[in-house]
This record gives structure tokens, C-alpha cells and sequence, in this order.
């Protein structure tokens, strides 16, 4: 079941945690916005892409996203998106990140998440509805964080030369030529850059290419064509990444999140 609710119409509620859900078509926009409530972002079907000025996440399906209150952020859908959010009031973001992170929703977060969205949004205090969000509240202070996030420099520099890579991807470029385009030495940059990002260059080109191919992936891509097109000589050396990263060859990681 999902219950069609925005935050804005229950943020008053004076519950610490409440839940809703949207369904979204293929391609859905969300335009930058912020809320005052932390907020778990999951999806039982489809890929979610959130991008903030600090970088970006991709969620595949049975996965979420935690967004801190106050970061502005945009949402994008690929794939039909059946989308659960939970709220968490500023009163009790104790313990919780103070950054966004994708983390792992474990099949008992899940069934969690299904029952929440059947709760009353004004239920009542000391209720079997009460107690369910309050286990809610306690499992989300042990999901698991996933390497499915993308640091952005604030270096503008350093930055523009980032959303280049991310337009036109390629596995095979070396710090030695984004030094040489920023007119830097390759000493200089690769510090500047680790201490922007807080991943050395090697790192980053990985994880760039790991998000710009989960969307395409899950989208239907061959695994060949995504691949070849991120300048991986053949499919082997691009599945061997995947699976170094994510712990599974992409067939089998896309097998199991569907």
C-alpha cells in the first residue's frame, strides 16, 4: 500500500517519526528542496538518483538514502519508483549521520517499512502504532552504509573538470592529464584533490564510472555496452570492479535487487 502524503502536510504532527509513500513514472523530477525532518528515502522498485552541491547517490531498489534536515537536495527517478519516506523529527536525530549516506534496508527494515505506511499519521501514544515506530526509530540507527556515494570538490576548478568526467566518462584518464588541463603540478593536484573529495583520484574515477553505470544498468543497459562506453577494455575488467565494489557480478546485483 502506499499512502500519497508530501511532508508539508503532516510536518506539523507532533510525532517524532512519520511515514509516506508516492509512486513516481520514469524519469520524475524532484527540484532541490530541503526539510526540517531528517528523512530515509527508500524504493521497492526503480533506481533514485539524489544530488546535493556536495555530490551525489545513486539508490537502487531495496536500498535508502539518509538526508539530514536542512540539505538541500533534488531527487531524480529512473524507472518506475514505488517510494517510501520516513521522517524523523530534529528532537531525535541523536546518533543519526550528519551527512547523507546510502545505506542497506535489510528484509526486516523492509517489512517495518510496509507496516509503517498502514499507521495512522496521528497515532496514538503507548499503541501497538507507537511501538512499531519506535523500533523503526531504534533500526535506523543500525542500517549498514553502502559505497554508493560521489564527493563533489568545492573547488571550482577542480570541480568543473569532475562534472566533465561525469558527462563524458572514461576509466583510462590519469591524474597526469587532469593536472595538465588545471595547470597543475601532479603532486599539487593529486593532494588538492584527496583533500577535497577525501578519495584519491584512482578512487573517485572508480566510483564515478560504479554511479554512472548503476542507472544505465538498471535501466536495461547491456552490461557490454555500459561498459565499453566507461573505456573498460572488455566486460571482465568492468565486472570485476562491480563486484570488488558491490560484492556481486551486475547480473547477479541487479538479480537481487529486483
Amino acid at each position: 500500500m502506499v499512502r500519497e502524503v508530501h511532508i508539508e502536510d503532516i510536518d506539523h504532527l507532533a510525532k517524532p517519526l512519520v511515514a509516506t509513500g508516492n509512486d513516481y513514472d520514469d524519469g520524475h523530477r524532484i527540484a532541490p528542496h530541503t526539510h526540517r525532518r531528517g528523512q530515509l528515502l527508500s524504493s521497492s522498485t526503480g533506481t533514485v538518483v539524489v544530488t546535493t552541491e556536495h555530490g551525489a547517490w545513486v539508490m537502487p531498489p531495496q536500498r535508502g538514502i539518509w538526508i539530514p534536515p536542512g540539505l538541500t537536495h533534488a531527487v531524480r527517478c529512473i524507472g518506475s519508483v514505488r517510494m517510501q519516506s520516513l521522517y524523523l523529527s530534529p528532537e531525535h536525530l541523536s546518533d543519526m549521520p550528519a551527512h547523507n549516506q546510502v545505506v542497506l534496508i535489510t528484509p526486516f527494515m523492509r517489512s517495518l517499512l510496509a507496516e509503517a505506511l498502514d499507521v495512522p499519521l496521528d497515532y496514538a501514544p503507548h499503541s501497538r502504532d507507537a511501538a512499531l515506530m519506535t523500533l523503526i526509530e531504534h533500526e535506523l540507527r543500525t542500517m549498514p552504509a553502502l559505497p554508493l556515494s560521489l564527493p563533489y570538490p568545492v573547488d571550482a576548478r577542480i570541480a568543473e573538470r569532475c562534472f566533465a568526467f561525469l558527462r563524458q566518462p572514461d576509466v583510462h584518464q590519469t591524474a597526469e592529464q587532469w593536472s595538465a588541463d588545471l595547470d597543475m603540478s601532479v603532486r599539487s593536484f593529486t593532494r588538492a584533490f584527496r583533500r577535497e573529495t577525501g578519495l584519491s583520484f584512482v578512487a573517485w574515477r572508480q566510483q564515478a564510472c560504479l554511479l554512472v553505470a548503476l542507472p544505465r544498468l538498471a535501466a536495461g543497459e547491456p552490461v557490454t555496452h555500459v561498459a565499453l562506453d566507461l573505456g573498460y577494455d572488455n566486460p571482465a575488467s568492468f565486472t570485476t570492479m562491480f563486484k570488488r565494489v558491490l560484492g556481486a557480478a551486475p547480473r547477479d546485483y541487479l538479480r537481487q535487487i529486483g
